[in-house]
Protein backbone atom coordinates (compact mmCIF):
# COMPACT_ATOMS: atom_id res chain seq x y z
CA UNK A 1 0.00 0.00 0.00
CA UNK A 2 2.94 2.17 0.95
CA UNK A 3 4.94 2.11 -2.21
CA UNK A 4 1.38 2.82 -4.60
CA UNK A 5 0.48 5.89 -2.10
CA UNK A 6 3.96 7.09 -2.51
CA UNK A 7 4.50 6.28 -6.37
CA UNK A 8 0.82 6.22 -7.66
CA UNK A 9 -0.34 3.22 -9.98
CA UNK A 10 1.60 3.70 -12.55
CA UNK A 11 5.07 5.19 -11.11
CA UNK A 12 4.94 1.77 -8.89
CA UNK A 13 6.97 -1.05 -10.85
CA UNK A 14 7.43 -5.14 -10.30
CA UNK A 15 10.54 -4.34 -8.70
CA UNK A 16 9.02 -2.29 -6.83
CA UNK A 17 6.07 -4.26 -5.47
CA UNK A 18 8.72 -7.20 -5.08
CA UNK A 19 10.95 -5.37 -2.83
CA UNK A 20 8.35 -4.04 -0.78
CA UNK A 21 6.02 -7.34 -0.24
CA UNK A 22 9.23 -9.38 0.12
CA UNK A 23 7.58 -11.94 -2.55
CA UNK A 24 9.14 -13.71 -5.27
CA UNK A 25 7.30 -12.87 -9.03
CA UNK A 26 5.50 -15.93 -8.84
CA UNK A 27 4.13 -15.76 -5.43
CA UNK A 28 3.04 -12.26 -5.84
CA UNK A 29 1.26 -13.62 -9.00
CA UNK A 30 -0.12 -16.09 -6.88
CA UNK A 31 -1.48 -14.41 -4.65
CA UNK A 32 -2.88 -11.62 -6.48
CA UNK A 33 -2.96 -12.28 -10.03
CA UNK A 34 -1.01 -9.07 -11.32
CA UNK A 35 -0.23 -5.49 -10.03
CA UNK A 36 -4.22 -4.96 -10.60
CA UNK A 37 -4.81 -7.02 -8.70
CA UNK A 38 -2.50 -6.42 -5.73
CA UNK A 39 -3.60 -2.77 -6.33
CA UNK A 40 -7.49 -3.06 -5.73
CA UNK A 41 -5.66 -5.32 -2.11
CA UNK A 42 -4.37 -2.21 -1.50
CA UNK A 43 -7.02 0.29 -1.87
CA UNK A 44 -9.38 -2.15 -0.64
CA UNK A 45 -7.20 -1.83 2.96
CA UNK A 46 -6.50 1.90 2.99
CA UNK A 47 -10.63 2.41 2.50
CA UNK A 48 -11.27 -0.20 5.50
CA UNK A 49 -8.62 1.85 7.40
CA UNK A 50 -10.24 5.07 6.73
CA UNK A 51 -13.28 3.55 7.35
CA UNK A 52 -12.36 2.41 10.79
CA UNK A 53 -10.66 5.81 11.51
CA UNK A 54 -14.20 7.36 10.79
CA UNK A 55 -16.48 5.19 12.80
CA UNK A 56 -13.86 5.83 15.73
CA UNK A 57 -14.60 9.38 15.24
CA UNK A 58 -18.12 9.72 15.26
CA UNK A 59 -18.31 6.94 17.65
CA UNK A 60 -22.30 7.33 18.73
CA UNK A 61 -21.46 6.55 22.58
CA UNK A 62 -20.41 10.24 22.26
CA UNK A 63 -22.55 13.32 21.37
CA UNK A 64 -23.02 13.02 17.29
CA UNK A 65 -21.71 16.98 17.04
CA UNK A 66 -18.68 15.94 19.11
CA UNK A 67 -17.57 13.30 16.55
CA UNK A 68 -18.40 15.27 13.78
CA UNK A 69 -15.80 17.61 14.76
CA UNK A 70 -13.65 14.97 16.12
CA UNK A 71 -13.37 13.99 12.13
CA UNK A 72 -13.12 17.36 11.05
CA UNK A 73 -9.86 17.96 13.56
CA UNK A 74 -8.54 14.77 12.59
CA UNK A 75 -8.64 15.58 8.57
CA UNK A 76 -6.86 18.94 9.75
CA UNK A 77 -4.44 16.93 11.12
CA UNK A 78 -3.93 14.13 8.27
CA UNK A 79 -4.06 17.44 5.74
CA UNK A 80 -1.33 19.27 7.71
CA UNK A 81 2.49 19.41 7.64
CA UNK A 82 4.05 16.20 6.23
CA UNK A 83 1.18 14.36 6.45
CA UNK A 84 -0.55 16.82 4.05
CA UNK A 85 2.03 16.47 1.36
CA UNK A 86 1.75 12.63 1.60
CA UNK A 87 -1.50 12.93 0.29
CA UNK A 88 -4.56 10.80 -0.12
CA UNK A 89 -4.06 6.84 -1.58
CA UNK A 90 -7.99 7.49 -2.84
CA UNK A 91 -8.12 11.53 -3.71
CA UNK A 92 -4.67 10.41 -5.75
CA UNK A 93 -6.41 7.29 -7.04
CA UNK A 94 -9.56 8.97 -8.12
CA UNK A 95 -7.32 11.20 -10.33
CA UNK A 96 -4.91 8.90 -11.67
CA UNK A 97 -7.51 5.96 -12.34
CA UNK A 98 -10.81 6.22 -12.02
CA UNK A 99 -11.78 8.03 -15.28
CA UNK A 100 -11.04 4.73 -16.58
CA UNK A 101 -10.85 1.65 -14.29
CA UNK A 102 -14.20 0.69 -13.60
CA UNK A 103 -13.08 -1.51 -10.43
CA UNK A 104 -11.31 1.74 -8.97
CA UNK A 105 -14.28 3.97 -9.73
CA UNK A 106 -16.32 1.27 -7.61
CA UNK A 107 -14.90 1.24 -4.91
CA UNK A 108 -13.80 4.77 -4.52
CA UNK A 109 -17.56 5.89 -5.27
CA UNK A 110 -18.81 3.03 -2.84
CA UNK A 111 -15.90 4.86 -0.10
CA UNK A 112 -17.38 8.31 -0.79
CA UNK A 113 -21.04 6.78 -0.46
CA UNK A 114 -20.44 5.21 2.77
CA UNK A 115 -18.47 7.99 4.38
CA UNK A 116 -21.12 10.67 3.26
CA UNK A 117 -23.97 7.95 4.61
CA UNK A 118 -21.90 7.67 8.13
CA UNK A 119 -21.80 11.55 8.43
CA UNK A 120 -25.79 12.27 7.46
CA UNK A 121 -26.36 9.74 10.06
CA UNK A 122 -24.21 11.30 12.33
CA UNK A 123 -25.41 14.51 11.41
CA UNK A 124 -28.95 13.58 12.02
CA UNK A 125 -28.19 12.30 15.49
CA UNK A 126 -27.06 15.75 16.20
CA UNK A 127 -30.08 17.51 14.50
CA UNK A 128 -32.27 15.24 16.62
CA UNK A 129 -30.19 16.03 19.73
CA UNK A 130 -31.14 20.06 18.98
CA UNK A 131 -27.42 20.54 18.42
CA UNK A 132 -27.66 21.84 14.71
CA UNK A 133 -29.33 25.19 13.57
CA UNK A 134 -32.60 25.03 12.43
CA UNK A 135 -33.49 24.67 8.66
CA UNK A 136 -29.96 22.31 8.28
CA UNK A 137 -30.53 19.04 6.03
CA UNK A 138 -28.34 16.67 7.64
CA UNK A 139 -27.99 14.99 4.05
CA UNK A 140 -27.05 18.16 2.23
CA UNK A 141 -24.34 19.05 5.10
CA UNK A 142 -22.54 15.64 4.61
CA UNK A 143 -22.30 16.04 1.02
CA UNK A 144 -20.73 19.33 1.81
CA UNK A 145 -18.32 17.71 4.71
CA UNK A 146 -17.45 15.28 1.84
CA UNK A 147 -16.38 17.81 -0.45
CA UNK A 148 -14.63 19.62 1.91
CA UNK A 149 -12.93 16.95 3.54
CA UNK A 150 -11.46 15.65 -0.07
CA UNK A 151 -10.50 18.83 -1.11
CA UNK A 152 -8.58 19.41 2.19
CA UNK A 153 -6.80 16.30 1.28
CA UNK A 154 -6.07 17.70 -2.23
CA UNK A 155 -4.91 21.56 -1.09
CA UNK A 156 -2.86 19.74 1.72
CA UNK A 157 -0.90 18.23 -0.62
CA UNK A 158 0.54 21.85 -1.81
CA UNK A 159 -0.39 23.94 0.83
CA UNK A 160 -0.45 21.88 4.16
CA UNK A 161 -0.95 24.80 6.27
CA UNK A 162 -2.91 23.92 9.89
CA UNK A 163 -4.46 27.22 10.66
CA UNK A 164 -5.79 27.93 7.92
CA UNK A 165 -7.62 24.05 7.42
CA UNK A 166 -8.68 24.89 10.75
CA UNK A 167 -9.96 27.95 10.53
CA UNK A 168 -11.92 26.68 7.48
CA UNK A 169 -13.11 23.98 9.37
CA UNK A 170 -14.53 26.53 12.01
CA UNK A 171 -15.86 28.69 9.67
CA UNK A 172 -18.06 25.43 8.70
CA UNK A 173 -19.28 24.31 11.60
CA UNK A 174 -20.27 28.15 12.96
CA UNK A 175 -22.46 27.62 9.66
CA UNK A 176 -24.73 24.65 10.84
CA UNK A 177 -24.09 23.78 14.72
CA UNK A 178 -25.82 25.76 17.71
Amino acid sequence: MGVFWSSGYHGTSLPDLLEATDLSRGSLYAAFGDKHGLFLCALERYIAEALTRLDAELDPRRSALAGVRACLAGYVERTSGVSGKRGCLVVATAMELAGHDTEVEQRIRRFFKTMEARLTEALARAQADGELVDGVAPATVARLLLCLLEGMRVVGKASPDRRLSQAVVQTLIDRFAK
